[in-house]
């Protein structure tokens, strides 16, 4: 099996990321019998599981690279991917080979043939755990980062008999659908993660109390103690440049001066949860302070306010819901000194294009609205025309990489330039302008 034949193979299954469908299911049940006849690959390591809406990969990278800075061999397992399905299964920090995965995919496909399903199918992204569980295991790791891929009760990863530590990240409405209409239901549905035999769970700041209940009842319900981050821990910007900012962690134990490369308020709450994260494990893990300085000084974690050109100055960033396109509208202002700001902005047909329009425009000096190469990709004139009735001058552009060329030929020297309203995006753009290594 060749690489190309590995992706054809697993897109037959339904493929929540690329259809928007999602297959009806009561549990984890497919996935569960799968990875029994593949040999339980997802046991046997320190395992850190994190959900939430927003920051759970930015946390995920951030464990992972502390751990490995503790000298623990890590596996981290994330999506989506910017460039490449490989980016979605990391060991010690570098992507598995193309090679190693077609062949991950053809055991995967050797055990599928064998199960029997009682007409209850199995999704891409179960299938893509199982290679990621599998890597981790040939490569006998000491310890693994696992990032739920949506919501976290019936979610592909939500699989551990045990685990030493769950994570839950800001949480706020997304996938409605999916996930329920109220905060409280999609902070159930994250929450339940949290299950009996967890050693111990970690709460970071939460945009909303009754999310933050949601997760405190679920912790008191299994017995599962839980480290609220706001309660026991505070943090403050020293100072920032465009590579990264020096942040003041205070915590139950003592202070930290850490640097981080990444930017952005949220990523310091990010940071803070890692920390909580790090203490948490800090027994069964041997993390001591130098290595949560290291992993933290070295994390990588691209297209989240990242800056790939800068002059003009080129932004990348994610950010493709209301709470998201604030942050980054608070972080263009006070990272980057942004009054106006040439947005190039693609989303996919179910997000909430006006709550990123209703946030962004007051920065907007003109928007050119992309369409990006995903099969769900909103139509460019209607993402125009959401920015027009919020006031933004905007025009739309077939793609990404047109719309970059149109916004640098448009802008001087000291202007800012943002990608945003999918991840998609902003990997269209990294790779235009030549950064498609992550």
């Amino acid at each position: 099996m060749t690489y190309d034949e590995a992706i054809d193979y697993l897109l037959l299954f339904a493929d929540f990321e690329r259809s928007g469908r999602f297959l009806d299911r009561p549990d984890v049940g497919p996935v569960r019998r799968l990875l029994r006849e593949l040999g339980e690959p997802q046991e046997d390591r320190l395992t850190v599981h994190v959900a939430g809406t927003k920051g759970k990969g930015s946390v995920s990278a951030m464990i992972d690279s502390i751990l490995r800075a503790a000298g623990r061999s890590c596996g981290l397992y994330t999506s989506p991917h910017l460039h490449d399905y490989t980016e979605r299964v990391r060991i010690d920090g570098e992507a598995i080979s193309r090679a190693g995965f077609a062949r991950l995919t053809a055991a995967v496909q050797d055990a599928v043939v064998g199960l029997d399903l009682d007409d209850r199918g199995l999704v891409t992204f179960d299938l893509l755990t199982a290679i990621g569980f599998l890597a981790f295991r040939d490569a006998r790791l000491d310890a693994q980062v696992i990032e739920v891929g949506l919501g976290g009760r019936v979610d592909s990863t939500n699989v551990f008999d045990s685990k030493e530590l769950a994570v839950i990240t800001p949480l706020s409405l997304e996938h409605t659908a999916v996930l329920g209409e109220a905060i409280e239901e999609i902070a159930a549905e994250k929450a339940a993660i949290i299950r009996p035999h967890t050693g111990a769970a970690v709460l970071a700041p939460q945009p909303r109390k009754a999310a933050a209940d949601v997760v405190r009842e679920r912790a008191k319900g299994v017995r599962v103690p839980l480290v609220d981050v706001r309660a026991s821990y505070s943090w403050r910007v020293v100072a920032h440049d465009l590579r990264g900012q020096d942040v003041r962690i205070e915590r139950p134990s003592g202070g930290l001066d850490v640097r981080l490369p990444l930017l952005g308020a949220h990523q310091v709450e990010n940071a803070a949860t890692a920390v909580a994260a790090a203490d948490a494990l800090r027994e069964s893990a041997e993390i001591a302070d130098e290595a949560i300085l290291r992993g933290l000084a070295s994390v990588r974690w691209p297209g989240r306010l990242e800056v790939l050109h800068e002059s003009p100055l080129v932004i990348a960033d994610g950010a493709h819901n209301r709470d998201s396109a604030r942050r980054l509208a608070e972080a263009l202002r006070d990272y980057f000194g942004a009054e106006g700001v040439t947005f190039v902005v693609g989303a996919l047909s179910d997000k909430d294009v006006r709550g990123l329009a209703e946030e962004l425009v007051p920065l907007a000096t003109i928007v050119f609205a992309a369409r990006s190469a995903h099969p769900r990709s909103l139509e460019p004139s209607e993402i125009a025309a959401v920015f027009e009735e919020q006031g933004a001058r905007a025009e739309h552009v077939d793609s990404v990489a047109n719309a970059l060329e149109r916004a640098m030929a448009a802008s001087g020297s000291d202007a800012v330039i943002c990608l945003t309203g999918s991840l998609f995006v902003a990997a269209e753009g990294r790779a235009h302008l030549g950064k498609a290594a992550v």
